[in-house]
């Protein structure tokens, strides 16, 4: 197995906490994440207490609800008030698109090449007379520089949104949040961020960045479970949406049953409608404690350095990096190339061989985590060396 130099051995997650690392080599954390042991010991912990009493679990675990979207709020850098609970970001993207009172005519600007949930709700209001303009990525790696969406905006009437993901799917570029969220105050555009693929690995500031709208679901870098997100909404744009299942959750006076005003809640809380998915929450929110234990600016420096690794060695084996690793385009995300069979074959070849990667954007993509280490690493590389020379 190839000795990687200067191999760190700690890690700013506990490996111990992932049962998976005994298996894996888990280097598939924009796909899947294995769920920590914490947070399924603690959707158990909940499922466990509704089976012995009902309904008398329901102070507590509306308290940790509470608790929880305080913590998520601080990994996003936005007030806790700010933020919902939502089924998933398909769901966030949908409260935006069908919340805002649109006109015909309006533009909304997004890239080409996007993940395609966030892509369908815009245009799915063509029918409203909504426009919608793509901003093509540049280069092998999918650069989309905050010039090019500017060029887009100039190119007609001042958009009313601008949507991206921060993180793009497939290849890895990071968009500068901070530096577009300047342009589109500019010009009095509203920004909606995806930020699925970089909350939990990269520090955010959403707020400060002047992001409007933002939106995660728990099972990637979040580590926690599927279907169970947040959803981010600055406060002074709250009033622009129009909620969409309003319901007894969404009230001022939500445990008053026999007030039938509605009277919204004066909190992003209003857009939750109904009962929480408290088991959910619970898992994700013990997920979010290991994170902010560890550190995010610990945990990136760590994934960083393990995704510089990962080129370093599968270079040298002859792949090409089609991610751009400049300072201001990294993630957790690298896709590389390499001649041999078709790169979802050898995504399944090295499956097969407890090694957790996926082919995405023509590429081989590999994103590891805070528990991940250079074996890991190592292993890919020896495995993928021996697989394209069979």
């Amino acid at each position: 197995m190839t000795a990687t130099i200067g191999a760190v051995d700690t890690t700013p997650l506990a490996r111990e906490h992932f049962p998976a690392a005994r298996r894996w080599a888990y280097l598939n954390h924009a796909g899947i994440s294995p769920l920590p042991q914490p947070s399924v010991d603690a959707m158990v912990r909940r499922a466990t207490e509704v089976s012995l009493d009902g309904e008398f679990t329901y102070a507590a675990h509306s308290a940790e609800v509470e608790r929880v979207r305080s913590a998520a709020a601080r990994l996003m850098g936005v007030p806790s008030a700010d933020v919902a609970f939502v089924k998933n970001t398909t769901t966030g993207l949908g409260m935006i698109a069908n919340g805002l009172d649109w006109a015909p005519g309006d533009r909304v600007i997004v890239p080409d090449l996007e993940f395609p949930s966030t892509l369908y709700p815009w245009l799915a209001l063509a029918d409203r007379g909504v426009l919608v303009d793509r901003v093509r990525p540049e280069g092998p790696g999918g650069r989309l520089s905050v010039e090019a969406f500017i060029d887009r905006i100039q190119a007609g009437p001042p958009p009313k949104l601008v949507v991206t993901s921060w993180v793009q799917f497939g290849r890895g570029w990071r968009v500068d949040l901070a530096e577009l969220g300047r342009a589109c105050q500019q010009v009095g555009t509203l920004l909606c961020a995806d930020v699925i693929q970089g909350i939990g690995v990269l520090p955010a500031e959403l707020a400060r960045w002047d992001v409007d709208f933002a939106m995660a679901d728990g099972h990637k870098w979040l580590l926690g479970p599927e279907g169970c997100g947040v959803l981010y909404v600055r406060g002074s744009r709250l009033e622009l949406l129009r909620p969409l299942e309003p319901g007894w959750n969404s009230v001022a006076h939500r445990e008053d049953w026999d007030n039938l005003e509605l009277v919204f809640d004066d909190t992003a809380r209003r857009l939750e409608g109904g009962m929480p998915n408290v088991t959910g929450i619970a898992a994700l929110g013990a997920s979010i404690d290991l994170l902010h234990d560890a550190g995010i600016p610990a945990i990136w420096s760590h994934v960083d350095r393990l995704c510089d690794l990962a080129c370093a060695g599968l270079t040298s084996i002859g792949a090409t990096v089609l991610s751009d690793r400049s300072a201001e385009g990294r993630s957790g995300i690298v896709a590389v190339h390499l001649d041999g069979p078709p790169m979802p074959l050898l995504a399944k070849q090295l499956q097969a061989e407890g090694i957790a990667v996926s082919a995405r954007a023509g590429g081989l993509r590999i994103s590891p985590h805070g528990y991940n280490n250079d074996e890991d690493i190592d292993r890919l590389v020896d495995t993928t060396a021996r697989l394209i020379s069979s």
